[in-house]
């Protein structure tokens, strides 16, 4: 099997500047890194020796693992049906340092070597950056600003109760206190009182901050 390895990924580098794209192959019985193309390690700014000696720290390091909830049942999913015409794609983002941005990535997979047993044993990635400035990057890093939020402030957010939460949906819909209590049928001074609750408790300073709590929380 070892030489079976080093024959495929032999052959890998052999076109690996023809390609445009960052090739990355996984040995799946440990989820580490065999093999990676000179320009996907200029990238993470390593030498194939260190990614090796990483083991599974690469992923840790290098990869947003917000992402892996997504991508990475998809990949086990691949690797379950074993199909020889499946390639599974999918967004990721990548930095090369922790005080670093994340640069978005879209990345395919597929299998590349099986075993005698038909077991697949290596997984071939190409990977390639997403322009900052296409649609696609600027919608994905606003999920993911949306997600870091959520994180941050769910025990914030928790302190609502079920009537504040629904003054808040109306709140970030720009409805006035009048408006509020005529739609939920409460009185004026109970809409007001609702309203300061929810200013107090999520700190917010402007109809910006009402959106942001509504938006991240699924309340419009």
């Amino acid at each position: 099997m070892n030489e079976l390895i080093k024959q495929k990924i032999e052959e890998i580098k052999s076109i690996e500047k023809n390609l445009p794209a960052m090739i990355i192959i996984h040995d799946i019985r440990d989820s580490t890194v065999v093999y990676m193309s000179e320009m996907a390690l200029q990238g993470l700014g390593v030498s194939l020796k260190e990614l090796i000696e990483m083991g599974l720290e690469y992923h840790e390091r290098f990869f947003n693992p917000e992402d892996a909830k997504d991508y990475v049942p998809k990949i086990l999913g691949l690797l379950e049906r074993n199909n020889d015409d499946e390639i599974v794609s999918f967004f990721q983002q990548v930095r090369q340092m922790p005080n670093m941005e994340w640069a978005w990535f879209l990345s395919s997979i597929k299998i590349l070597l099986r075993d005698k047993d038909n077991k697949p044993v290596l997984t071939l990635t190409t990977s390639i950056p997403v322009d900052a400035q296409h649609h696609i990057a600027a919608k994905s890093q606003r999920i993911l600003d949306e997600n870091n939020f959520l994180r941050k402030n769910i025990q914030i957010f928790s302190k609502l109760s079920t009537r504040e939460k629904e003054v808040l949906r109306l709140l970030a819909l720009g409805h006035s206190s009048p408006e509020i209590s005529e739609i939920l049928f409460i009185s004026d001074m109970t809409a007001t009182t609702h309203r300061r609750n929810i200013k107090e408790k999520l700190q917010a300073k402007s109809q910006y901050d009402y959106i942001r709590f509504a938006h991240a929380f699924d309340l419009i």
